[in-house]
């Protein structure tokens, strides 16, 4: 079943278009990863998705229907940000509180549970908290809802390294045993890129990568080997990246490639380098004025 899909998806803020034709689908029980740089559109999407702000055009169905003033879609959605804001007097509890009155399949005792592996005082006022802390109040809100979509814009920033595998260990083997529809959107994509099995990568505000992540993972490779040698085999495969090492040369290939072949030197590409190298192509491609529409 899918739960979310986007067709033609555009966002204006005047002559800048945040969001430009945008077709994606996030099927259900999947942790999507949605990659980008800066300004890519992710934060932008995310809104649209959770009736936050509304498109100027194209279709949005979540869970079948337009998420915007849709308390049928918002009762099952639950998006954690950043920067989350929450009023100045609440405490941790609160917070908590007020989200169990939201998330219909809020659980109470995993809250609990969650407030002791990250230490956060139940009693403490949240505009007291450190970034860390109140990053940590977020990840919990957004792991104890066990909403049916879930959104992360980036709130474990915060934590540190053992807080975020933390987070990461609890939102797995809580997927596993409550699966649901999650979306991370990251910069920390080698950390995360064992737990993503969708992968969709926006630039610009358009869509470069919507695949299933397993299929990334042989899509691309790095070869390496005499100049001549190497344009030879990559004169096959799309090239997205290229650099001049002594008197060698290395190319990432996306495509396939064959990966046996005398005298060429051949490396995994991680999802990371993936994301970075066809974002660099893409940016690439736009400033020569030859990207495909």
């Amino acid at each position: 079943m899918n739960v979310v899909r986007t067709t033609g998806v555009t966002k204006r803020y005047g002559a800048l278009a945040a969001l430009d034709g945008v077709s994606v689908t996030l099927a259900g029980n999947t942790i999507h990863g949605l990659l980008g740089r800066n300004g890519a559109g992710k934060t932008t999407l995310m809104r649209i998705l959770t009736g936050q702000s509304f498109e100027t055009g194209g279709t949005v169905e979540v869970f079948g229907q337009h998420p915007y003033e849709n308390a049928d879609v918002l009762a099952r959605t639950c998006f954690i940000k950043e920067s989350q804001h929450y009023p100045e007097k609440f405490r941790v509890r609160h917070a908590l509180r007020a989200a169990e009155l939201l998330y219909p399949n809020w659980d109470t005792a995993f809250a609990a549970e969650l407030l002791a592996d990250f230490a956060v005082p139940s009693g403490q006022l949240l505009g007291k908290l450190s970034r860390g802390q109140l990053s940590a109040v977020g990840v919990i809100i957004g792991l104890a809802s066990r909403a049916p979509l879930t959104l992360f814009d980036e709130p474990y920033l915060g934590l540190d390294a053992v807080a975020r595998q933390l987070f990461y260990d609890r939102l797995l083997a809580d997927y596993a045993a409550h699966p649901r529809t999650i979306v991370l959107s990251t910069h920390l994509i080698d950390e995360v890129s064992d737990l993503i099995e969708h992968v969709v990568l926006l630039d610009g505000g358009r869509v470069l990568i919507d695949a299933d992540a397993e299929s990334l993972r042989g899509e691309a490779v790095a070869v390496t080997g005499p100049a001549d040698a190497v344009e030879r085999y990559a004169a096959g495969y799309e090239e997205l990246h290229r650099e001049r090492i002594g008197g060698a040369l290395r190319v990432t290939l996306t495509g396939a490639p064959d990966r046996a072949h005398p005298g060429l030197d051949f490396e995994p590409v991680s999802l990371q380098q993936l994301v970075v190298r066809t974002t660099q192509h893409h940016g690439a491609l736009v400033a020569a004025g030859k990207e495909a529409r």
